[in-house]
C-alpha cells in the first residue's frame, strides 16, 4: 500500500541543499503526491511546491536522477505504457535467448550468473550458513545487501531510515542462518547492483538464490526479462510449465529475496497494472521510470 501523502512533508532547506543523495526521496514524494491525486493532474508547479523546490529545481533532479525530463517520467509509468511493455510478454521470456536480449543468467546489460542452494539448505533454513550484511546508497534510498561466500543473496530497502525492519525482514527469510553486519564485505556488490557502470560482461554479479524449487524457478524466469520490457504472471507460470499456477507464481515473485537484481518489478497485472510489490508501490513506480531512463540513455 502506497504511504499517505501526510508522510511526505515539505522538504526544508537542509534538504533542498543536499546534493543528488536526496534525488530519490524527493522523487519519492512526487510520485507518492501524484499517485493520490492523479485524477486533479496536478501540475509541474503544484507537485514542485508539495515536494518543497522551485519547478525547475525538480525538473533538474528528475533529469540527474532518471535521465529523463518529468513530463517524459511520469509518461513512463502510466498505465498505457506499461502495456506497451506488455507487447508480445507472452513470448518475451521465450525469445529472450534468441534474439539477444537476454541470455542465462543475463539481466539486460549487467550479467548474472547465478545457482540455488540445495533443497536440503533451502528446508534447514539457512542453518549454518554465514551471511554479511550491510546497508548502502542505492538510486532508491538505503539498500540492505546480504551475502553468502557464494554470492550475493539479498537486496532489500530500508524505509523511513528503520534499518532493523529492513534486517528483520532479511532475518525472516532464513531465521537459522548466522547474520553479521560487514559492510566493507558487501560494498562492491552494492555497487555492481546499483551503478550501471559496473555492468560488465566480463566480471559477472555472483548470485545465490535460495528457495524452494518452485521459487527458484520462477526467480529464474524473472532474469531472463529485459529492461525495458516487463511480463505477466500467468506468462511465467506458462513458461516454467505450471500454466495454473499464476497466483503460486504471483506469491512467489512477492517473496523474492534480491529486489532489483532479479526483476521482479518487471511483472504486471495482464491488464498493465502494477499489482503490488513488497518494497512499495511508489518505489515499483520509481524503478520502472529510472530503467526508461537508462534504456533511452542506452
Amino acid at each position: 500500500m502506497l504511504q499517505s501523502t501526510a508522510e511526505f512533508a515539505p522538504l526544508s532547506a537542509a534538504d533542498i541543499d543536499a546534493g543528488p543523495l536526496s534525488d530519490y526521496d524527493r522523487v519519492r514524494r512526487a510520485l507518492a503526491f501524484i499517485t493520490e491525486r492523479w485524477r486533479q493532474q496536478p501540475s509541474l508547479d503544484d507537485i514542485a511546491a508539495h515536494v518543497g523546490v522551485s519547478s525547475s529545481h525538480l525538473h533538474h533532479v528528475f533529469r540527474r536522477w532518471a535521465g529523463l525530463t518529468p513530463k517524459a517520467f511520469l509518461q513512463a509509468i502510466t498505465l498505457d505504457n506499461a502495456r506497451a511493455l506488455l507487447r508480445d510478454s507472452a513470448s518475451v521470456l521465450d525469445t529472450a535467448y534468441e534474439v539477444g536480449l537476454s541470455g542465462p543468467g543475463r539481466l539486460h546489460d549487467l550479467f548474472v550468473t547465478h545457482e540455488a542452494m540445495s533443497p536440503g539448505e533451502w528446508k534447514a533454513e539457512g542453518g549454518g550458513v554465514a551471511m554479511a550484511y550491510g546497508f548502502h546508497a542505492s538510486p532508491f534510498g538505503e539498500a540492505i545487501v546480504v551475502a553468502t561466500e557464494r554470492g550475493l543473496a539479498g537486496v532489500g530497502f530500508v524505509d523511513d531510515g528503520d534499518r532493523d525492519a529492513a534486517l528483520a525482514d532479511m532475518r525472516r527469510r532464513w531465521p537459522r542462518a548466522l547474520f553479521a553486519e560487514n559492510a566493507a564485505a558487501t560494498a562492491d556488490l552494492a555497487r555492481r547492483c546499483f551503478d550501471p557502470q559496473a555492468w560488465r560482461s566480463e566480471t559477472p554479479l555472483r548470485v545465490v538464490l535460495i528457495g524452494s524449487d518452485f521459487e527458484v524457478r520462477v526467480w529464474q524466469a524473472l532474469l531472463r526479462i529485459p529492461m525495458g520490457r516487463a511480463t505477466t504472471y500467468s506468462d511465467i507460470a506458462r513458461h516454467i510449465g505450471k500454466p495454473k499456477a499464476a497466483r503460486a507464481v504471483g506469491a512467489a515473485v512477492g517473496r523474492n529475496p534480491i529486489s532489483f537484481v532479479v526483476p521482479c518489478h518487471r511483472v504486471l497485472g495482464r491488464s498493465g497494472a502494477l499489482t503490488g510489490y513488497h518494497w512499495g508501490l511508489t518505489r515499483k513506480q520509481a524503478i520502472l521510470g529510472w530503467e526508461a531512463g537508462q534504456t533511452a540513455a542506452g
